[in-house]
């Protein structure tokens, strides 16, 4: 079996979002098509209220998945489809914007917000689906797997027999995965995928170099993927896989299609009030 090497290092730079959420920006538009189908990643990690309180209040979104998930914290989402829901420490929200919802999502008051949000890109066949929304729950969505060196939650795909949410598009596999300190982790992944893996809380080391938490790396091809931690320090991150769909990517704002042509039109439709073809 060949272990894949690094393919490219990203990173996270503080910005602000929505009504003024400070955080963490790991991928944009410049790894749109090494990281493909992922697309942004954002990860929010803050003790101060402030800085997310104000949230992200009613925006669109048409041609993509976003998931929403907490390591601590807690955050209320609502849209236009007529769902509502409160993700609690381990959950998730996995909204299919597809051909189009206006949804707000609010942090809520706690001590530490920890977690992340992550846009993957639906098919072009499958832009215009009827949106829907996945409440996914530690436990009764989200499986725990206990080894005796890692605790992996399985946010979606499989991992050691155990299954968590099954994705109706992009088959993606996303581990959140705690590591004891001097131990190592290793993911067997089939080499027609792409793969990453997301510091989200420490420093790990990979291949034998140390990379920076809130930085995202990508591996090139292979059959599996190591991670380690130092000696005097546990580890946590995620590991991100998925098919690429290699195909042409047009974004704007809350928006992703194929081609400017659909970008301009999907904003037409927003001018004229006939941008939600579902409510």
């Amino acid at each position: 079996m060949k272990k894949r090497n690094v393919k490219k290092v990203v990173q996270g730079k503080q910005t602000v979002d929505g009504a003024g959420v400070h955080l963490t920006r790991v991928l944009s538009r410049g790894d749109i098509y090494d990281f493909d189908p992922f697309l942004m990643l954002d990860s929010f990690d803050s003790k101060n209220p402030s800085d997310y309180l104000q949230g992200f209040p009613w925006h669109p979104h048409r041609g993509i998945e976003t998931v929403t998930y907490l390591i601590s914290g807690s955050m209320e989402h609502q849209d236009s489809i007529g769902n509502k829901g409160l993700i609690k420490p381990g959950g998730s929200q996995w909204m299919v914007a597809g051909s189009g919802v206006q949804h707000q999502e609010m942090p809520q008051d706690s001590e530490h917000m920890l977690g992340f949000q992550l846009w993957i890109n639906l098919p072009k066949k499958d832009k215009m689906t009827t949106p829907a929304y996945n409440d996914l729950q530690l436990n009764q969505d989200i499986k725990t797997v206990k080894e005796t060196n890692a605790v992996i939650n399985v946010i979606s795909g499989e991992y050691q027999g155990v299954q968590g949410f099954t994705p109706s598009y992009v088959q993606a596999t996303i581990l959140d995965v705690s590591l004891e300190n001097n131990e190592t982790f290793k993911y067997e992944v089939s080499n027609d995928k792409n793969v990453f893996v997301f510091l989200i809380n420490d420093n790990a080391i990979i291949n034998e170099i140390e990379y920076q938490e809130k930085s995202a790396i990508l591996f090139d091809e292979g059959d599996y993927i190591e991670v380690k931690t130092s000696s005097d320090k546990d580890a946590r991150f995620i590991i991100f896989s998925a098919q690429p769909l290699k195909e042409p990517i047009a974004w704007a704002g809350p928006i992703v299609m194929n081609t400017d042509e659909e970008i301009s039109e999907t904003f037409r439709e927003l001018e004229n009030n006939t941008f939600l073809k579902h409510q």
